[in-house]
This record gives C-alpha cells, structure tokens and sequence, in this order.
C-alpha cells in the first residue's frame, strides 16, 4: 500500500489520550484505595489494566472512534465509547475470575472501573476538542473549497461536525461569479488563488457531469505547487446505501453497502450464535430425543426433515427441521396451490394443511419443530437471529428489491416471527420487517427479538 494511505484519518492524539486517561483513572484509585491492595497483587492490577486498556482502544478502533472524519455528534461518540467500555469490561471480568484467581480486592476493581467511565464521558463531552484545537490552533491548514454555493454550506455543515479543524478562506465556483461574501474566484484562477491566500489545502466537488480530465489538469496543479488536494466524490447517488471510503494499494475505492455489520460486528454476532447455539442444544437435547421418537410412533419417514432452502445472497443449504408432515407432503404441495394464504404466492401458509400430523400439530404449535435448527446455526448456515429462510421455488419469484431479504444469513427466528408470525399474509410486509432488521441491527435488537420470540411461544400466536 502507498504510504500516503496509511492511516491517513488515524487521530493518533485521540488514541493516546484514551490510554493517558484510563492509567490516570487507575492512578486516582490506587492513591484514594490503595489500603485495599496487597503488594502482592499490584503486578495483577497492572496485568488487568493492560488488558483492558488493549481491548478498549482495539474496540473504539473498530468502531471508528479514531477516524477523524467521523461526525462529531457527541451522544454518538458516547454511545460507542460506551461499547468499547463495556467490552474491556467483560474483559476485565474474565481476567479477574479465570487469570487471577480473584487477587484483586472487588471494591477496588469497581472503584476504577466506575471512575473510569465517569471520565470516558468528561473526555468525550469536554475534553477532546480542547485538546484539539489547544495542539492544532498554530498549525489550522488554510483550506478553499471548489463548487457550487448550495454544496459548499452542506460540506461546511458536515465538517462542522468532525474533529478535524481547518480555516475556511471560502469557496472557488468552476464557472460562475457570485457575490457572496464567502466566494473568492474562479476555478481558472486556482494558481492565483492559492498565491494570494497561502492556501494548504483545496477541497473539490466532483460533479457528475464533469470531465475527469478538466478536474485532474486542477489536480495536477495542485501536487506542482506542492498543496493538499482532496476531491469530494459526489458521482453517485447514494439512495439508500450505507457508504464509506478506502484504498487498495494506490486505488481509492469508494464502497455502498446495505448491509449494517462491519467486520468485527459480524465477529461477534457469529460468536453470540456459537454461544446461544451451544445453550440451546444442551437445554433443549431431551425434548429433541423425546420428539424424534413421538415422530418416528406417529408416522412412517425419517424424524428429521432436510430442505435445500437459499440462505446468504442465494447460497443453498439444507436446513433441518424435525418433520411435522406426512412423508408425501411436498408431492401434495401443488395441488394445495389454490389454498394459499399470502397474497402472490410468494410464500406458502394454509392453515389446517392436511399434509401436517398429530404430532406435527403440536410440534409447530409449540416450535419445537426447528429446534435441529440449533445445529444449522452451530455449523454456520444459518444465524440464531436474521431473517426467514425462503424455499427455491419461492426465490425465483423474488424482484430485485425483495431479494435484499436475502443479503444476510437466515435465521431461526426474526422480525417477522415476533410481528404476528404467520398471521401476517402480506409477502411486502414480511420484506420491511427483514429490511428493517437488516438496517438496524445490533446485539441488543437480537436479544430482545429473542426475548418476544419465547413470549410468541408461549401465546402460541399465528403458529400454524
């Protein structure tokens, strides 16, 4: 990679900071209740502040914290500051129950960890663009931005909103005079401009309908006369997308995405699967034996049923289920066609399906049928929380919109399952649900979804 990309956004000034702040906490707490350690157990104090200082910074890295283009809006700040917290937290936790053998005094470990937060918050609410502009004020890069009014105060108000502090000259049109105070030439006059201003840096807004070849001569120009230029991509519209920037080697990539996880979320959604996955087979692995037997009395055919059903961006997998219907069930399935309760066909609900058993009944009923589905989740083709998983036949019918349903793993249960489960027969709406989750996830959206979907057990609503 092209040393000039590396890290350009880091805010190094930040990242120290953070770790200058968590050693003081720890100072403040060991001078008031230092009484409460032994001499013994100060290299295990030290051991736990390594760690949790690592895990901290590693998680506000993660999540942007450290990117000085991030907007500045403070409860955003706080609110991932307070993950990473939480985060080194557990951590701490961990090392204090597993590592250390519990050599720390209690009182003095939650003594440092609430002192700790309370300064996180002095440090995000107060301290940080303080420090900023206190190291930054002699050294505030002179800064033109190039194109049209309109877009000048929408970036204006953007960058307002980030750490980075630059001294606004004013703004070069590419073509137009204006007579706004803020407005200081023509994008022909650059070199002049430059000259006259001492201009460090100029911020260019690349129309759409703009010749590269005009905008790199500017570029170029730039780089002669040894100043900063950036150019705002703004060739696409960004609709709906989630978007952001990168590089590889010397190539920008501009990248939109719909999908909310990023790379260390995906982490830690995959590990809470493993976890809930391994909970559920353990607590659940009685009733499993039970009902494979009742299946196997009940009715001829295997206990288990496998389906190819599409998981992630179309990708088959066989999902197991134990079988609630008779063994000819899917060779019935079209001549019940004409049943069909959701609106298109897009999906198939009837309810009192002849094709379902005594046993069967009661297993859907109850939801005990998709308990094998804790193995799918356990060996990764399915998430304990996501999305339904369609049948071949229903994909096919999919439009492009509504196959955005698909773009992250199935799940065992989802927004559509606490949101009436199959009482809701409208296929578009059974979309929203999906794409709402699929925007706004979070861990705690997958626990609370959990939570109903055990409340939606026990009411046993729209299970059929």
């Amino acid at each position: 990679m092209n040393r000039s990309n590396v890290s350009a956004s880091f805010d190094v000034v930040h990242a120290i900071l953070d770790v200058v702040f968590q050693c003081l906490s720890m100072t403040i707490v060991y001078l008031v209740w230092g009484h409460l350690v032994k001499a013994e157990q100060r290299d295990s104090i030290f051991a736990m502040l390594f760690v949790f200082i690592v895990i901290y910074v590693v998680c506000n890295r993660a999540a942007n914290i450290y990117n000085n283009t991030l907007f500045f809006y403070v409860d955003r700040i706080i609110r991932r500051k307070t993950a990473s917290f939480l985060w080194a937290t557990l951590s701490c936790f961990l090392v204090y129950w597993f590592c250390l053998d519990h050599v720390i005094d209690a009182d003095f470990l939650m003594a440092f960890l609430t002192l700790s937060y309370l300064i996180v918050l002095v440090e995000s609410l107060f301290f940080l663009r303080l420090v900023d502009r206190l190291i930054n004020r002699k050294h505030i890069p002179r800064c033109v931005y190039v194109g049209s009014k309109d877009s000048y105060n929408k970036f204006r108000y953007f960058l307002n909103k980030t750490p980075l502090t630059l001294n606004e000259i004013g703004y070069v049109s590419f073509d137009d005079d204006d007579d706004s105070l803020e407005y200081i030439g023509c994008l022909s006059d650059l070199e002049e401009i430059i000259r006259k201003y001492n201009i460090d840096q100029v911020y260019i807004m690349q129309k759409r309908e703009m010749d590269i070849a005009y905008i790199q001569k500017y570029i170029d120009l730039c780089i002669e006369m040894g100043v900063t230029c950036r150019v705002i991509v703004d060739i696409y519209r960004r609709r709906k997308a989630f978007s952001y920037n990168s590089s590889i080697g010397t190539y920008p990539v501009m990248t939109y995405h719909t999908i909310s996880m990023n790379t260390w979320e995906s982490l830690m959604k995959r590990l809470f699967d493993i976890i809930f996955a391994l909970i559920g087979i353990i607590l659940t692995s009685s009733i499993m034996i039970i009902t494979a037997l009742a299946i196997k009395f009940d009715s001829k055919g295997p206990a288990i049923f496998k389906q190819v059903r599409v998981g992630k961006n179309g990708r088959h997998f066989k999902i197991w289920k134990f079988r609630s219907m008779y063994a000819d069930a899917e060779e019935r399935k079209a001549e019940l066609m004409e049943l069909n309760e959701v609106q298109d066909g897009m999906m198939f609900k009837i309810k009192d399906d002849p094709r379902i058993t005594r046993v069967g009944k009661f297993i859907r009923k109850t939801s005990i049928d998709e308990l094998p589905q804790f193995f799918n989740v356990l060996f990764g083709s399915m998430s304990f929380v996501g999305t339904r998983p369609p049948t071949l036949d229903e994909v096919e019918k999919y439009t492009a919109d509504q196959w955005r349903r698909i773009s992250i793993k199935p799940g065992i249960t989802g927004r559509w399952q606490t949101s009436g489960r199959s009482n809701i027969t409208d296929f578009d709406q059974v979309v929203n649900l999906d794409v709402d989750y699929i925007d706004n996830w979070n861990l705690m959206m997958d626990l609370k979804i959990i939570f109903k979907t055990v409340l939606e057990i026990f009411k046993r609503n729209g299970s059929y």
